[in-house]
């Protein structure tokens, strides 16, 4: 399975932008699905992003669509996760995710996963 490791994260205000960066190793990257998930205090975790290995296919969940892009470069082992016009509610630790053979927006679609890394913005 490929290791991935998150950074990016950070305090913002709203309105405000980050990016964050999902590298990985111990695989051949290209073959993975990649997506970014998130998950505040008390919730479960949600599903933001997907970017297919082939293609680039992307998708996003209502809540960010118009304001975060995914992207990927197989070159860099890297998937990237552009957040623009942040607000309050985009608060939790967002975590990267990958696989093989499947491509969906479940958690379980899913076998890798890194650590997360917390985005807080305020009002």
């Amino acid at each position: 399975q490929v290791q991935l490791v998150e950074s990016g994260g950070g305090s913002v205000q709203a309105g405000g932008s980050l990016r964050l960066s999902c590298a990985a190793s111990g695989s051949t990257f290209s073959t993975y699905n990649m997506a970014w998930f998130r998950q505040a205090p008390g919730k479960e975790r949600e599903f933001v992003s997907h970017i297919s290995r082939s293609y680039g296919l992307t998708y996003y969940s209502d809540s960010v669509k118009g304001r975060f892009t995914i992207s990927r470069d197989n070159a860099k082992n890297t998937v990237y996760l552009q957040m623009d016009s942040l607000k309050p509610e985009d608060t939790a630790v967002y975590y990267c995710a990958g696989d093989q053979a499947r491509w969906g927006r479940r958690v379980v679609d899913f076998g890798s996963w890194g650590q997360g890394t917390q985005v807080t913005v305020s009002s």
